[in-house]
């Protein structure tokens, strides 16, 4: 069992939640029930993944909600890059956030590929 509140992944991946939060306030109303939704429930997916999967009694299980963590992170990259498109975030909050991202899925494959 790890302690999910010591792993850097999970430290990172809570801040980069609350970034989300904050960019996607800025929003149209119209998208509240669309990217706003989307991306707050996925980038809050995988802290909580993590958080579960740490939980669990084997790393086994462990390694299988990581692999759920990385598609929600797969997921946030696809609507970062339509908000972008549709002009709701600007090239740079893109940039900096899909770097973050990168970090955090590249983090999470490596301590994944420990737990076997």
């Amino acid at each position: 069992m790890h302690r999910f509140k010591d792993l850097e992944i999970w430290k990172r991946s809570v801040q980069f939640s609350l970034n989300i939060y904050l960019l996607t306030s800025k929003f149209p109303d119209s998208e509240k029930f669309g990217l706003t939704n989307q991306l707050r429930r996925a980038s809050v997916s995988i802290p909580s993944n993590i958080a579960e999967g740490s939980s669990r009694n084997s790393n086994k299980d462990f390694s299988r909600f990581l692999e759920i963590t990385l598609g929600s992170a797969y997921e946030i990259e696809t609507q970062l890059l339509l908000a972008h498109d549709l002009k709701f975030i600007t090239s740079n909050e893109l940039k900096s956030l899909t770097d973050e991202l990168e970090e955090i899925i590249k983090m999470t494959s490596r301590f994944k590929s420990t737990l076997k």
